[in-house]
């Protein structure tokens, strides 16, 4: 191949000039967020170290709040729930509690194991999140990219009913077929078997959930192409689903947008927490 071959559509660091500033940003926003909203940190829902998640809340009085979980992304490989506080400031500013999801990472782990691990998340949060004031009758959740496509596992077939309200997906990778070619073989080689049991393309939905799909304008075909590929998936399935694209917004700033107020992508994900 020579040096002028297409760029890896998958391989975000290409595509976004800004990549390093962009996690830099989040990274300080979060810092702010953990010394600036109430907070309980690291709590275990699982043995595992990396079984935790942080609690954020709103100010005031806690009562049966909505609660909200949002699950990062860095293709099952990268980051951790510290570096995406920030979400919660968006979360706790409408009222509902945040609950960001820690998990462990490929390659150490398999995909099996996360799925696993995300699912426990949510059923520590119905059996739970009563004692920290929230209602797990009024559940939402939230992901970027890999963490979208683990939010599917939350309201799948296997977890019916799933009891999740509503989800925000932003970003998401629905079918992992395509990924097998891409800049993550050598990193985390997605096996056959995890491109078949794993693909959200393939798998049946709770249809009571109310799902926002949202993609970046400047993200890379194949982002687009598989939100709107899962968007006939769930619609055909009899979920209340709709597509959205953010004006101007790539794969990194649509997620940093998440925790900013004013942006398009935050007052998406503030109507999905208060569904």
């Amino acid at each position: 191949m020579s040096g002028h071959h297409a760029k890896d559509p998958f391989r975000i660091r290409d595509h976004v000039v800004e990549f390093d500033d962009m996690v830099a940003e989040i990274v300080r926003r979060s810092e702010d967020t953990r010394a600036n909203v109430p907070m309980v940190a690291d709590v275990a829902y699982g043995a595992d170290a990396t079984e935790t998640v942080d609690l954020f809340f709103p100010e005031g009085k806690r009562d049966r709040l909505p609660v909200h979980m949002f699950i990062h992304g860095g293709y099952w490989r990268m980051f951790s729930k510290r570096d995406y506080s920030y979400v919660a400031e968006t979360v706790t500013n409408a009222g509902a509690i945040a609950v960001i999801v820690d998990y462990a990472l490929m390659p150490t782990v398999r995909m099996a194991k996360i799925v696993d691990q995300v699912r426990r998340a949510k059923r520590w949060v119905f059996d739970n999140v009563a004692h920290h004031g929230g209602n797990p009758g009024l559940l939402t959740v939230s992901g970027h990219s890999a963490g979208a496509h683990l939010a599917t596992m939350l309201f799948d077939g296997d977890e019916r009913a799933s009891g999740i309200k509503a989800a925000l997906l932003l970003g998401g990778l629905y079918d992992l077929k395509p990924l097998q070619m891409s800049f993550l073989a050598p990193e985390i080689a997605i096996t056959e078997e995890e491109a078949r049991r794993f693909s959200p393309i393939d798998h049946s939905f709770d249809p009571s959930v109310g799902v926002d799909i949202l993609v970046g304008a400047d993200e890379t075909p194949p982002f687009h192409s598989q939100a709107a590929l899962f968007t006939d998936h769930l619609d055909t399935q009899g979920l209340t689903v709709s597509r959205t694209t953010l004006g101007g917004a790539n794969h990194m700033s649509s997620v940093r947008d998440l925790g900013l107020a004013g942006t398009e992508a935050s007052s998406l994900l503030a109507r999905v927490v208060a569904a």
